[in-house]
Formats: structure tokens, C-alpha cells, sequence
């Protein structure tokens, strides 16, 4: 073989190389970022915590549950049509988990809490699930926790002073099993995504 043969041999051998390590990171040999359906926003520096008493009279804190997905939302018990449709479909997330269902804490935080007494919301929570918890923050926690989590909540004055309603953000926090906030869900993204999504984060390392 002769020297210009040699360096063509060389040179064809670097390609394939290359090509064989480019194929490979395709392939999967590298970490792709998970495929969730609702926005990732793992790593914000907002919705990290609360400190809040439930329906029961206990204080609740996000670290009260790690090792379990947490999914928060805020509304309240006379909403309409919004509230109870996001929590009935967390009601079938947990149902489609199956095993795993034991391992999701629903977390609604009302945003009116001159209604939502805690005997209100321990019988709202009864019609979706009995383990979910309604938390019922004072007016001053509201607006820390709605600062905190970024949601928007308005008193909406009606005919007579107890017949107002609240507009508010409708979206839902999904955190991990290590209490780290990871995606937020729109409203009417609906039940078999946010299962998509719960499974994957329990299939993750910590």
C-alpha cells in the first residue's frame, strides 16, 4: 500500500468514526429532556413553598410531602364550572395512576376565604377525593401565597354582598416526589395528559 493509499484509508476511517459516534448521540446514548405535556418550569425560583392551615386545623407545608406528587390549585368552592372540573379530572389522574394513585396529594387553595370556611371546603374536597386537602389561608397569607405562586385572584361584586365571585388563575403546580416544582398545567389540558406527566416524573431519578 502506498503513502497516498494509506492517508485515504485514514481519512475514510475518521468519517465512519465520527458518523458512528454522531449516530450514537442520537440514538439515545445522551439524556434527552422529558417530553411532558404541560410547561416545564423545573428550577423556577417561584411556587416553593406555602405554610397554610388545611380544612382540619392543621398547618400544611410543601416538605409535609416528600416522597409523594403534589398538584396545587387555587380556587375556590362557589366557582362555577372551573373548579370542579380541575379537580374531578385530579380525581381521575389519581384513578389512572392506579398503584401510584396513593401517591398524589391533591392541594386546593382557596382564594375565598371569607366563604370557604373549613366545613365548606372538607365537604368540597369529599365530592372529588376524601385525601385531597383544601387549604384556607388568612387575607394576609393570600396575598403572600398568590405573590409566591404568581397566581392572579379578583373579588367580583354581585347583586348583593354575598353573592360576588372570584376571578382567578386557573392552572395547576405539578411538584415531584422530592418537593421541587416541575410543570405547570393550563386549565382544560385535561386528565390523560397530567397522568402522562405524573407517571414520567415517578419513572425519573432523584
Amino acid at each position: 500500500m502506498d503513502r497516498r493509499t494509506a492517508i485515504k484509508n485514514i481519512a475514510t476511517y475518521g468519517l465512519l468514526t465520527g458518523a458512528v459516534a454522531s449516530f450514537a448521540l442520537l440514538s439515545g446514548c445522551v439524556p434527552t429532556k422529558p417530553q411532558f405535556r404541560a410547561i416545564d418550569i423545573t428550577g423556577a425560583d417561584y411556587a416553593r413553598q406555602f405554610s397554610l392551615l388545611d380544612h382540619n386545623g392543621q398547618r400544611r407545608n410543601l416538605s409535609d410531602f416528600k416522597g409523594q406528587l403534589v398538584v396545587v390549585f387555587f380556587g375556590f368552592a362557589q366557582c362555577p364550572d372551573v373548579c370542579p372540573t380541575a379537580m374531578a379530572e385530579l380525581a381521575q389522574v389519581k384513578t389512572a395512576l392506579g398503584a401510584d394513585g396513593k401517591r398524589l396529594q391533591g392541594v386546593f387553595i382557596t382564594v375565598d376565604p371569607e366563604r370557604d370556611t373549613p366545613e365548606v371546603l372538607k365537604a368540597y374536597m369529599g365530592n372529588f377525593d376524601p385525601s385531597f386537602l383544601a387549604l384556607r389561608p388568612e387575607p394576609a397569607e393570600l396575598a403572600a401565597v398568590a405573590r409566591e405562586f404568581k397566581i392572579y385572584y379578583k373579588k367580583v361584586e354581585g347583586k348583593t354582598p354575598t353573592s360576588y365571585t372570584m376571578d382567578h388563575s386557573a392552572g395547576s403546580y405539578v411538584f415531584d416526589p422530592q418537593g421541587r416544582v416541575r410543570l405547570y398545567t393550563r386549565h382544560g389540558s385535561g386528565a390523560e395528559a397530567m397522568a402522562h406527566d405524573l407517571k414520567l416524573l415517578l419513572t425519573m431519578p432523584a
